[in-house]
């Protein structure tokens, strides 16, 4: 590893069509256009061996309160292959990793199994009060050390953005913002 390539993993969170512009989906972040050469910028830095790129996809089948979520948001429901969950073109090549979870967050077995249950993570990606967040804490409450990106980052508002920046600083030392 180069001197100047950072410790620990990049973990790229959901960096999708559908959350990429709200003119593409109701869930589209007005942020992430912003926030995207910055996730872009980091990518080059973790080199395409230390970046993962997580995915979400719909999964109508999970149950719970997923029924009544799903409901509200009928357009998620469409195949793994629509182009509303393809990586955006940009970050598309950006990693030999990718996770694909229907759950907002994406710190599970198979993110473990390729950055291991402690690792350091660099968190970026959309939206920071969705799935950043909901990755974030359950990484740090396993031991993972949780470095979020802020403007490589996207939230649903600039305002929730900041809230889930700041809630994630509550979990000092062990989730920090850069």
């Amino acid at each position: 590893m180069p001197e100047d390539t950072p410790a620990g993993w990049l973990v790229i969170i959901d960096p999708q069509a559908i959350f990429a512009s709200p003119d593409t989906s109701p869930w589209g972040s007005g942020m992430f256009a912003a926030a995207l050469p910055e996730m872009v910028r980091l990518a080059e830095t973790f080199g395409p061996e230390r970046t993962v790129l997580t995915r979400f996809v719909a999964d109508a089948a999970l149950g719970g309160s997923w029924g009544p979520y799903y409901r509200d948001w009928p357009f998620a429901l469409v195949p793994d292959n629509d182009p509303l969950y393809a990586v955006v073109p940009e970050l598309a090549d950006a990693s030999r990793h990718t996770v694909t979870e229907p759950t907002f967050g994406k710190w599970g077995a198979a993110l473990r199994g390729i950055v291991g249950d402690t690792a350091t993570l660099t968190l970026a990606g959309v939206s920071t009060d969705c799935c950043v967040l909901s990755t974030a804490l359950p990484a740090a409450d396993s031991g993972a050390t949780v470095r979020v990106a802020a403007a490589a980052c996207a939230g649903s508002t600039p305002e929730n953005h900041e809230r889930a920046l700041a809630a994630m600083a509550l979990y000092g030392p062990q989730i920090t913002i850069h």
